[in-house]
């Protein structure tokens, strides 16, 4: 019999929420160009068809192992085409991928392990420290493979030979099925992780396809000079949705030369890096020595970028910058500034400052402190929606009661926007600051700084940096009799956190100034520091 109650929804029956496995653009690439270079690591290559064949044998090995749905998998690796495998693995099982940022020490990638609820690592055989340190953290972690031969994990490659031709159903998944676990302090705190979804990722990609790369097919290639656990794995895996290869660097080091040799040899047509890389390969005389006709997108993001370093790779390079403002926890997806609107002289009209308008789906609200919409040209904090905005921190209610309002995403930066949408960044409203593309938080620096004996109060602050973009000055305060200097600190902070946090510069005084509460106000730390000739103030390194 036929029910004649109405259906649910207005009418409409409900649809599912099922959505396509990430791990399918893969299968689609293999279908489609299975016989073309897909990745390529120095003088190896692989196919499309290899990758899936490979992928399909760690999924099998590691659903062998026990690896399913849902289960989370750490990954400390430097850049590597196993690594960029276990994305399509862990994707392909519904498992998520946990990459962790290489230079991390063993201390802080436990805490990432701990964090997400690691069952298994994959770990990079030039990392024994940091997989002693999890192992010894998590007792019930279910196995560790090792990418090259080590001691402390069976072999990734020999798991793959051994799995050859196996294959395990692609799992099911919905719209907000996690894939991935996206390390990020938000804006402030220890890291958190940011759950990104299948189906939110999903729209990433070809949000990412319309604003910042158009056209990109299987004819294009991509030159990756960033970590693949952040926002360079979010960019390549575009480039596997549009069966466009992958071209790795021979090393982690970073060799402008060897990128301008990889441009000219497999004709890249696009890059994602940050402004600092940027200002090293257009500033390096290697840019001259090699054909770059080939590049149509020269992708930043991650800081600001100077406008004189700007107009420099303009003029070396032609139109070809794109600039997109965006959060792990927005997956790069808030704003973007293509290269039409990349001027490389300050002419009437040109929006200089700008890091462009709001990405295709999404929107944004500069608001003040109740919540309210300010008007155009008024600043307030920067809060964005839309289907690129991730699921919530994982485990952490407290972080996510913080990071949302009314539906927006508080991104704690600091802004305004013009009466034709574009949006000017003014400021955060943490003290989180960028150094070389990564996001450091003093806090963390501070708590392990105050740990030294000889250290009762520091203040680390981000001061501006023509390298760097910002770098962090620490301002410290001796306990009485004691006696440091600047390299003995730096020294013993070596190994305790991860170079990149490590301050460029360290100063003494005798104390800081502090508000009629007690607190450090480092607003007037900054101020001391410029009036002292420590720092050049920031008048002056923005002219």
């Amino acid at each position: 019999m036929i029910s004649s109650s109405p259906p649910p929804h207005g009418g409409v029956a409900p649809a599912s929420t099922r959505v396509m496995n990430l791990s399918h653009f893969l299968r689609q690439a293999a279908r489609r160009h299975g016989a073309e270079t897909g990745f390529v690591w120095g003088e190896r290559t692989w196919t499309w068809a290899d990758l899936d064949r490979r992928v399909d044998a760690m999924a099998a090995a590691l659903s062998a192992k026990g690896i399913g749905k849902g289960d989370r998998v750490l990954v400390q690796s430097k850049n590597c085409n196993q690594m960029f495998e276990s994305m399509f693995a862990c994707f392909r099982l519904g498992a998520v991928w946990v990459p962790t940022n290489f230079r991390q020490t063993p201390g802080e990638v436990t805490y990432l392990a701990q964090a997400s609820g690691a069952s298994a690592m994959i770990c990079h055989s030039d990392f024994p420290e940091h997989a002693e340190a999890v192992r010894s953290a998590i007792p019930d972690l279910r196995f560790i493979v090792s990418i090259g031969p080590s001691a402390f994990g069976e072999d990734y490659d020999a798991l793959v030979r051994r799995h050859e031709g196996q294959s395990v159903p692609t799992a099911v998944v919905d719209r907000d099925s996690p894939c991935w676990f996206f390390f990020t302090s938000g804006t402030t705190g220890r890291p958190k992780a940011a759950v990104l979804t299948h189906g939110q990722m999903a729209f990433v990609i070809t949000n990412h396809l319309c604003d910042l790369m158009p056209g990109t097919t299987h004819a294009d290639a991509s030159l990756v000079v960033a970590p693949l656990s952040h926002g360079a794995g979010v960019h390549q895996l575009v480039q596997v949705a549009r069966a466009a290869k992958t071209v790795l660097l021979s090393s982690d080091r970073f060799d402008p030369d060897e990128a301008w040799s990889l441009v000219e040899r497999w004709r890249i047509t696009n890059m994602f890096t940050v402004p600092t890389i940027v200002k090293l390969l257009t500033e390096h005389p290697s840019v001259d020595a090699h054909d770059h006709l080939s590049l149509r997108y020269l992708i930043y993001a991650g800081a600001p970028m100077y406008r004189e370093d700007q107009k420099h790779a303009l003029k070396k390079l032609g139109k070809v910058l794109v600039q997109y403002f965006g959060l792990g926890e927005v997956t790069g997806n808030i704003t973007v500034l293509p290269p039409g609107l990349h001027e490389a002289e300050d002419t009437p009209g040109v929006k200089a400052g700008t890091c462009g308008y709001e990405r295709t789906g999404m929107q944004i609200s500069i608001q003040n402190d109740r919540g309210d919409e300010v008007p155009p040209g008024t600043t307030g904090e920067i809060c964005v929606c839309g289907p690129a905005v991730f699921a919530g921190y994982y485990n952490n209610p407290e972080a996510n009661e913080k990071a949302f309002r009314d539906g927006w995403f508080r991104t704690g930066d600091l802004g305004h926007m013009d009466q034709e949408g574009f949006l000017y960044i003014t400021g955060r409203a943490s003290d989180m600051y960028i150094s070389g593309g990564s996001n450091i938080y003093p806090r963390e620096i501070e708590e392990k700084i105050l740990t030294h004996p000889a250290v009762a109060e520091v203040a680390v602050l981000g001061v501006p940096d023509r390298t760097w973009g910002e770098a962090g000055v620490a301002v410290c305060i001796l306990r009485p009799e004691a006696a440091l200097d600047e390299q003995d600190l730096l020294d013993w902070m070596d190994g305790k956190v991860a170079r990149y946090k490590l301050p460029k510069r360290v100063f003494f005084w005798d104390a800081l100034p502090k508000s009629a509460y007690g607190k450090i106000t480092k607003k007037t730390i900054r101020a001391e520091l410029e009036a002292r000739g420590c720092i050049p103030s920031e008048q002056s390194a923005e002219s």
